[in-house]
Formats: C-alpha cells, sequence, structure tokens
C-alpha cells in the first residue's frame, strides 16, 4: 500500500520534471544535429516548409558542425558574448551598492514616511517594463545616454526588486544585536557594515542571483535603449540568425544559457536561504 501511494506521488514530479528537462534534451540534441536532418524534423514548425515536424530523441548522425560555425564563422557572436558581461556586471554591482543601503534603511530605520516609501518600491517592482519603458526613455535621453550602454545598466543598477529582497532579509537582523552595537560606540554606517551585512548575506545573494538571471536574458531594454548593433547584449543574437541556420541557433541558445545555469547552480544554496530568511522576522 506504501509502495502505491509513493508510486502515486511520484507520478506527477516525473511529469513535472519531463516537462524541464526535454526543452533542454530539445536545445542539447539540436546542436548535435546535422542541418538536413534539422530541416527535415523541426523545419516545417519553424519554416513555411509543408510537412510535420516529428522530433527523435537523439540525432542519427551527431555533429559539431552548427558549435564550429558558431565559434569560427560569426564573430559577433562573441561581440555580443562579451558586451553581456559589459552590462549584466555593472548593473549587478550596482544593485549591491546601491540597493543595500536602501533596503537597510527601510528595514531598520524609523522615520516619517517610511511606510510610503517602501510602499513605492513594491508598486515599482510590480510594474513591467512596458509601464517604465516611456519615463525611462526620456530620463534617459535627457541625460544623452540613448544608444550607451549606460542606458541599460542604471535602470537595472536602480532596480526596486533587489531592494525588497535585500530589505526582507534585513528585517530578520535581531535589534538586541543593533543595540549592543550601539552601547559598544558603532555608528549607523558601521553597523550596517559590521552587523548587518554578515547577518543580510544570504538575502543580498538571493537578490544578486536573482538580478543576474534577470539582466542576461533581458531583450526589451536593450533593444530600446541601444541603436547600434554593436553594443547589443547577446540576448538579442538569436533573433538575427535565419531560419537557414537551425543549428547554430541551437549551439547559440545552448552557450547562451550556460552562464546562466552555472550562475544560478553555485548560487542556488544562497537563493534558498534568502527566501527562508525573507520569511523570519524578529
Amino acid at each position: 500500500m506504501k509502495r502505491i501511494r509513493f508510486c502515486i506521488k511520484c507520478v506527477p514530479l516525473i511529469a513535472l520534471a519531463f516537462l524541464v528537462v526535454w526543452p533542454l534534451w530539445f536545445m542539447v540534441m539540436g546542436s548535435l544535429m546535422p542541418l538536413d536532418e534539422l530541416r527535415i524534423t523541426i523545419g516545417p514548425a519553424l519554416t513555411s516548409a509543408e510537412g510535420q515536424s516529428v522530433w527523435p530523441i537523439l540525432p542519427s548522425w551527431p555533429t559539431l558542425q552548427p558549435m564550429v560555425s558558431l565559434l569560427l564563422d560569426m564573430p559577433q557572436f562573441f561581440t555580443m558574448f562579451w558586451n553581456t558581461f559589459k552590462i549584466v556586471i555593472p548593473s549587478v554591482v550596482g544593485q549591491l551598492i546601491l540597493g543595500a543601503p536602501a533596503a537597510w534603511a527601510l528595514s531598520r530605520f524609523r522615520f516619517r514616511g517610511r511606510k510610503v516609501a517602501a510602499t513605492v518600491y513594491i508598486s515599482l517592482m510590480l510594474m513591467p517594463f512596458q509601464v517604465t519603458m516611456v519615463p525611462n526613455y526620456l530620463v534617459i535621453d535627457r541625460l544623452g545616454l540613448m544608444g550607451n550602454i549606460w542606458a541599460v545598466i542604471l535602470p537595472f543598477a536602480f532596480s526596486a526588486f533587489p531592494v525588497f529582497i535585500m530589505m526582507r532579509a534585513f528585517d530578520a537582523v535581531p535589534r538586541a544585536l543593533m543595540e549592543a552595537a550601539n552601547i559598544d560606540g558603532a555608528g549607523r554606517l558601521r553597523t550596517f557594515v559590521y552587523v548587518g551585512l554578515p547577518l543580510g548575506v544570504p538575502g543580498i545573494l538571493a537578490a544578486l542571483v536573482l538580478g543576474f538571471l534577470e539582466t542576461w536574458g533581458a531583450i526589451e531594454q536593450p533593444m530600446t535603449f541601444l541603436n547600434d548593433p554593436a553594443s547589443w547584449p547577446i540576448s538579442l543574437f538569436l533573433p538575427q540568425i535565419v531560419s537557414e541556420e537551425l543549428g547554430v541557433a541551437m549551439a547559440a541558445s545552448l552557450l547562451m544559457l550556460i552562464p546562466a545555469a552555472l550562475f544560478f547552480f553555485f548560487g542556488q544554496k544562497y537563493l534558498e536561504l534568502g527566501i527562508q530568511s525573507a520569511g523570519i522576522k524578529e
């Protein structure tokens, strides 16, 4: 009876796991398929060719030709790959430098208008980019940054979502430690540096992991603010690949996924700890 219940519980989980793993398998196998096989199997679904699309589990004749073509025949891929890091790294660093003090102030300080400021932050966090696109465009154009990568970096660096995550993590810092630090003569800045930051590490790292993933896959922001294709990130590389280069598109998707997957893999523990600490209050 216990085995039957166990199997009943496992079947939905296995089905959900299959739905998650299948697109990844689809992408990896597609990067190893010859172009002719891709045209026959999924070509009708992606192009105007006649026929039915059937995706094989394994390629009939694995090849590295799509990967070689991407790495050797498309230098713009490396340019966009490097452009992505030039956008992502300053954005994440900016979220740390700007977001952590703001989150600490909203979490631990008591001042007039604190609840209003926190509500504004939450409201901004809930707004999609389509709502804030016009104000961001007007501000960036007024600053003369249109077409510059800082037009993408600054909105991400001042994002409200990391502040909210860090603020919930700082709420779990015991007030007794802050009072002890004040008794020892530590001011507000030293209390933040020596008490808040060490105890808020899980929430801070969780916010940075989510910020990295959001910035790495951003499409609308660079498409709106960057006019020169030479400064585009890797997220805008895939739409440029024509349908005749399906294997190259699969290989590019795989290489684009690797940094984000590695960052999430190594930051998953901190992401879980950040979520746990966000649910704990003093």
